[in-house]
């Protein structure tokens, strides 16, 4: 393909181009949500048509012709594929256009013709068009725009006919190909869109969402026609380029080009296996690492923690299969930030969050994958020609080393084996196919509830409980019953009432909602519970007396005292946050809280356990603070304002334009400064005292703090008084003697213990001698298997070295326990003779190992395992009996 048939974009000016097209022409501009929708049936943002569902259905509406954005997305369904073709990604960006009647099929077609060919400047006689199978109408529009007949052609329902499910909206598909010419295509005469090769490249798609399917099969019209177009930044990238892959345009080849230098090997574009497809994954895979947890994803071993796991370890071995020795991937993170940080700024705030995680992810992984390759290539030398690998194995592979399932098969089919996936996903039961589990239920059901009604025809709740917890002339706007809007409510029933205004707080933020009571003439509600409502206060209530009627006017009365405890631990939970940045260092988010009238808790993203030293010093930090008894202050400003006076936003939260910022303290700089709507102390002094209760993990890069403020840290600290008063009085001491005690008693039960480990795995042990007298003889030497009680792992060494003293001549052992903590120990251990006679302990050790969920290893002498099933010790046991010929 000639340069000159048109200019080259960058992807940057590719994807500005489109979106001034279409803002120009009255869309309105959205930005892209987070890769965690909002939907909960999905995993993942997977299509820019996300974020618009409700719009599509109607419960919203739009003052604008149509929308347009560049959403971010992740999908990893064709994870195999990717790196070995030009085309597949697992991270990409989607130009869409879309509209929810304000646009007609006739302008849509008119628009992408426009902009392909005006503004991209696109050859029209490289073009080519696909329409459904019996779609006349878009056929007849590509003609009336002047492309000739013979450009378009009629696909089927699996190419161009969109439905979201089996009944519901769907619609016919128009898409439209790039002819990147004969010299990348398979050759054949009948060539042509819809062709698995690479010469016809489809970089748009234009949805006519039209018809509502019904169980019948019958298609009725929708009450408006939708359109969803998706224009694939990265593969307009390819042609703007004048590349035939996406992998060799700007942005990819500036992470590709990295590659090369950190491992020394060359890429090669028409090269689609070996090093260049690796370089490509890690390429590929960075950019979706990076912007997962940019947007608040941590790697995990469900849902979409799994997913941002699989693809980081899987970048990970790619990185060693071509030679990158130690950590490498924050240095992708670097360079994926400079060439798209300008787009997509949250990847430059929460570099050194991302960074951190992934380093640690990489070291964890990375200290498990020799010995994890090593397992499985010893198992897969073991099989036979076109053998398959056992679902044993590969859960071995992912429960222990931390293999991805997917990992495991790429590597077995690397060498001519398949994986029994079956078996696999029998061992792994509750884990079965999350990684390929897109979509959860119905996709466009959760969309179609009473609240997204409301929240379209009603105006939002004001909240007025800032400065008071009562609040009168408050109006009735709604009344939900079991999901359906009613007129009334009468005594003894359960509802949930909306008014245009509210003392009460609903939850959000972290902060649970207010309880309290609703009056009115003749009218008593209880309210138990707050919530937000896409912009409403539903007030779960019980009716008490009367009757409550849509329009009636009524007095709201917040639970007083429980709103100061909770305004206080609200307040104590920001001190908290800016007392473990100030400690650990500014890769510390919020990654969760609760505030309640009790206690409070508080994730983050971490690395490490906290120290008693940290702990203090956060402790003693928040304590400072407020026995200074500074002010907090709260100001409403611009969400840019606020940003650039230093206000901490809520990792992964999205924010309007208004935002409320909360200081402690009055200084320019002050202590604490975050974005938040929720009630807060007045002063730092109401909250009293603070005292850290416990620190713990949720998950990998995520720890936890409980800790209680105001009466619940008295409440905390006389309970532990009174538990040290009770300790000293069962201890028959003072409580200023109650460590001393301890030590001592402590110094007494050691010495116990080790009289009592002397005796059962000394010389003197019963059951030592009698499994040596049940040794069976194997000619050459005797073998003495048994199960041993009450042992510890270590135990076992001084059991053998007990067997080796009491027994006379060659002697080989295959020993178990289960430890105190529920856990199998397993050793094998043979003299010198024994191993010349043929006992190997590791091959032995190796064996029987996953019988009891684990595994090991060692030499011919000595070998040992741990694992994580002690039922299966009898059939380890067994197994090594059968093995051996005992």
């Amino acid at each position: 393909m000639a340069a000159a048939d048109f200019p080259t974009m960058t992807t940057a000016e590719i994807r500005s181009a489109f979106l001034k097209f279409f803002e120009d022409r009255g869309c309105k501009l959205f930005p892209s949500s987070s890769l965690i929708p909002d939907d909960p049936s999905l995993l993942l943002a997977n299509a820019g048509m996300n974020q618009f569902k409700a719009y599509y259905q109607g419960s919203k509406t739009m003052r604008e012709i149509g929308a347009t954005s560049c959403q971010k997305c992740v999908r990893t369904n064709d994870i195999d594929i990717i790196g070995s073709d030009g085309r597949h990604a697992s991270f990409f960006e989607m130009l869409g256009n879309f509209s929810f009647g304000g646009v007609s099929k006739e302008q849509a077609c008119a628009w992408a013709l426009e902009l392909s060919t005006e503004v991209f400047h696109l050859p029209i006689e490289r073009l080519y068009f696909t329409v459904f199978t019996d779609d006349d109408e878009t056929f007849e529009i590509w003609r009336k725009l002047g492309v000739e007949e013979s450009h378009i052609s009629r696909l089927g329902e699996d190419d161009n006919f969109w439905a979201a499910g089996p009944t519901g909206p769907c619609g016919p598909c128009s898409e439209i190909y790039y002819d990147q010419g004969e010299d990348v295509g398979c050759g054949r005469p009948d060539c042509a869109p819809g062709c698995d090769c690479d010469r016809f490249l489809e970089y748009w798609n234009l949805v006519f969402t039209q018809f509502d399917r019904q169980e019948d099969g019958s298609m009725p019209e929708l009450p408006h026609r939708n359109l969803d177009t998706g224009m694939g930044l990265e593969r307009m990238s390819a042609i703007m380029q004048h590349k035939s892959s996406f992998y060799d345009s700007d942005i990819m080849q500036g992470l590709i080009r990295l590659g090369e230098e950190i491992s020394g090997v060359t890429y090669v574009g028409d090269d689609y296996t070996g090093p260049s497809r690796s370089l490509r994954i890690i390429a590929d895979h960075a950019r979706s690492v990076d912007f997962m947890i940019s947007d608040g994803i941590l790697p995990g071993n469900e849902g979409r923690g799994y997913v941002l796991r699989r693809l980081l370890r899987r970048a990970v071995f790619h990185g060693r299969l071509i030679g990158i020795e130690g950590a490498f991937l924050t240095r992708f993170i670097d360079r994926v930030n400079e060439l798209m940080g300008d787009a997509y700024p949250e990847l430059v705030k929460n570099a050194a969050l991302v960074k951190g995680i992934v380093s640690a992810e990489e070291e964890r992984f990375s200290n498990t994958l020799g010995n994890g390759r090593v397992y499985l290539d010893e198992a897969l030398a073991k099989l036979g020609d076109g053998e398959t690998l056992d679902g044993a194995s590969a859960f071995m592979l992912h429960d222990t080393f931390g293999f991805p399932i997917d990992l495991t098969v790429e590597i077995a089919e690397g060498t001519g084996h398949a994986v029994d996936i079956d078996g696999f996903n029998r061992e792994m039961e509750a884990q079965r196919e999350r990684a390929r589990a897109n979509v959860k239920g119905d996709a466009w059901g959760s969309f179609n509830n009473i609240w997204s009604e409301l929240a379209d025809t009603l105006p939002a709740t004001e909240f007025c409980g800032y400065d008071a917890d009562d609040l009168e002339g408050a109006r009735v706007l709604a009344i939900v019953r079991d999901g359906e809007r009613v007129n009334a409510a009468h005594a003894g029933v359960d509802v949930e009432i909306v008014l245009d205004r509210t003392s009460f707080y609903a939850e959000m933020g972290g902060q649970v909602g207010d309880t309290g009571s609703l009056h009115a003439d003749g009218v008593e509600v209880s309210i138990s519970d707050t919530k937000g409502k896409g912009g409403l206060y539903a007030h779960v209530a019980h009716v008490e007396t009367g009757e409550l009627h849509e329009g009636d006017v009524v007095t709201t009365c917040v639970d007083h005292h429980r709103r100061e405890l909770l305004r206080r631990n609200h307040t104590a939970t920001h001190l908290l946050d800016a007392a473990l940045k100030e400690v650990l260092g500014d890769h510390v988010n919020q990654a969760g809280s609760l505030v309640t009238p009790d206690h409070l808790r508080f994730d983050f993203t971490h690395f490490d356990a906290l120290s008693a030293e940290q702990l203090h010093a956060v402790e003693d930090l928040v304590n400072r603070e407020i026995f200074a008894a500074k002010p907090v202050v709260t100001i409403e400003m611009g969400i840019d304002e606020a940003k650039a006076a230093g206000a901490v936003a809520l990792f992964g939260e999205k924010y309007g334009e208004r935002v409320r910022v909360v200081s402690v303290g009055e200084e320019e700089q002050p202590f604490s400064r975050e974005l938040c709507g929720g009630t807060h102390a007045r002063n730092t002094a109401e909250i009293g005292l603070f005292r850290i209760t416990t620190e713990s993990s949720t998950g990998s890069n995520v720890r936890r703090i409980e800790a209680v403020a105001s009466e619940g840290a008295i409440a905390y600290l006389d309970e532990r008084a009174r538990i040290l008063a009770d300790t000293a009085l069962e201890l028959k001491c003072r409580v200023d003697e109650v460590p001393a005690r301890l030590s001592s008693l402590q110094d007494t039960l050691r010495a116990t213990e080790q009289k009592l480990k002397a005796a059962l795995t000394g010389g003197s042990s019963d059951a030592i001698s009698q499994a040596i007298d049940s040794a069976a003889d194997m000619g050459a030497y005797k073998l003495v298997i048994a199960e041993l009680k009450g042992l510890e792992a270590a135990d076992l060494r001084n059991v053998w070295d007990t067997i080796r003293q009491k027994v006379t001549g060659p002697v080989a052992c295959v020993l178990a326990t289960v430890t105190s903590k529920g856990q199998p120990a397993l050793l094998a251990g043979a003299t010198d003779e024994a191993v010349s006679a043929g006992f190997k302990a590791g091959d032995v050790i190796k064996k029987i190992a996953p019988l009891v969920g684990g595994g090991g290893g060692g030499r011919p002498t000595m070998a040992q395992a741990g694992g994580k099933n002690p039922a299966g010790i009898a059939d380890a046991l067994a197994a090594a009996r059968a093995e051996l010929g005992a």
